[in-house]
């Protein structure tokens, strides 16, 4: 698909893109069904992103960032989902959990951990779904008692991405049990923690690559440093966060379906049926035709929501409708995609068949298709009550 200008990016991202581009092509692409084989990537991969700035770039000056703004960590998603690399989760370490510690972390905090985040060599997850809340995050049952100048933290959490690899995990808590969702904080729990395990690497059907874990906390004594912002605030600063986190899924379903779509047309084009190219078909032309489409309209909306999210200005509902169209958008371009491979498409050698299952997560986390539903429901019917 012939890209067109996106004013968004000047030289200098051009650049930093070109820089990325190799890295991902040299480094991870070959690599990657190996971490695949393995569900996990090396740690020192994070050290060689690190070093060539791809990782929490938009961190301020003084903790080894650029303190410009996101859009060279929106590069690095954008360019780990061309190649089709599900691992390693760049994005989530740097546009998911860093902005909570930069966002609400005391400056002893970001002081001692954020440098070690933009150099890879302290990798970031964020813990807040368990065995029984997901999309419901006022239902969490991991228990902080105060205790002496720190917290006890008892419970589990699973799903985690970053799990097993994570020196550092924002983890929420229930601080105050009789007040509902004004009672969870968030705290950071740290690698070598006392009574901080982790369990088994969990087998998914797609995205294997990425490390995604269990994680148990007995009897966790976490010092009160570790907290973000005020006590009780923690939905708060979740529901604040959310919707960055949105916008990142719709920038990776984007570009991983542009990146199908690519491969697709590549595929037609070389694919030879009854005496002409695949692509030669009507149905064929008319199938990539309809798909084209809808990813110039993706695109314009996705980049509509970054330039929201840079002029501040993304709110929860522009961010879970993108979520929700984008994320909705990859299942049917890689499905219909897959379709147009034929048998070779049900083949997991094949990039479409894997990016087929990889992309059936993407509607369901950071909030299922229902609840952006919801929220956007809601704010229909609140607008006309």
């Amino acid at each position: 698909m012939s890209e067109s200008p996106r004013s968004l990016f000047d030289d200098d991202h051009a650049q930093f893109r070109a820089s990325v581009r190799r890295f991902c092509e040299e480094r991870i692409a070959p690599n990657h069904a190996g971490w695949a084989e393995a569900h996990c990537v090396p740690r020192e991969v994070w050290a060689e992103a690190g070093a060539l700035g791809m990782l929490g770039a938009w961190l301020p000056e003084e903790y080894g960032g650029t303190g410009t703004d996101i859009l060279f960590d929106v590069i690095t998603c954008e360019e780990l989902c061309r190649i089709g690399a599900t691992g390693p989760g760049f994005p989530l370490h740097s546009l998911i959990v860093a902005p909570y510690i930069q966002d609400f972390g005391g400056d002893s905090l970001k002081s001692r951990l954020l440098p070690g985040v933009v150099t890879g060599e302290k990798i970031a997850a964020i813990a807040m779904t368990e065995p029984s809340a997901g999309s419901d995050l006022a239902a969490i049952r991991t228990t902080a008692v105060r205790e002496g100048n720190g917290w006890r933290v008892n419970g589990q959490k699973t799903f985690i991405t970053n799990g097993q690899n994570a020196d550092l995990v924002v983890t929420a808590c229930v601080t105050d049990p009789s007040k509902g969702a004004k009672g969870i904080s968030l705290l950071v729990l740290e690698r070598g923690m006392e009574g901080f395990s982790r369990g088994r690497n969990l087998r998914k059907i797609g995205q294997h690559a990425q490390d995604t874990a269990e994680l148990f906390f007995d009897n966790v004594f976490v010092p009160a440093d570790n907290l973000l912002g005020e006590e009780g605030r923690g939905f708060a600063y979740m529901m604040h966060e959310l919707a960055q986190e949105r916008m990142l899924v719709s920038v990776q379903c984007q570009a991983r379906a542009e990146a199908v779509f690519e491969q697709t047309v590549a595929y037609t084009a070389e694919r030879r049926a009854f005496g002409k190219r695949v692509l030669d078909f009507q149905n064929t032309r008319f199938t990539l035709a309809g798909l084209r489409a809808e990813l110039m309209a993706g695109r314009a909306f996705c980049d509509n929501l970054i330039a929201l999210r840079l002029q501040g200005r993304l709110d929860a509902v522009q961010a879970s409708a993108g979520k929700l169209w984008h994320s909705e958008l990859l299942g049917r371009v890689t499905d219909a995609c897959l379709q147009l491979h034929g048998g070779y498409g049900y083949m997991a050698e094949y990039p479409v068949a894997q990016a087929f299952v990889d992309a059936r997560i993407e509607r369901i986390y950071a909030g299922t298709s229902e609840i952006m539903k919801e929220i956007i429901g809601r704010d229909i019917a609140s607008s006309v009550s």
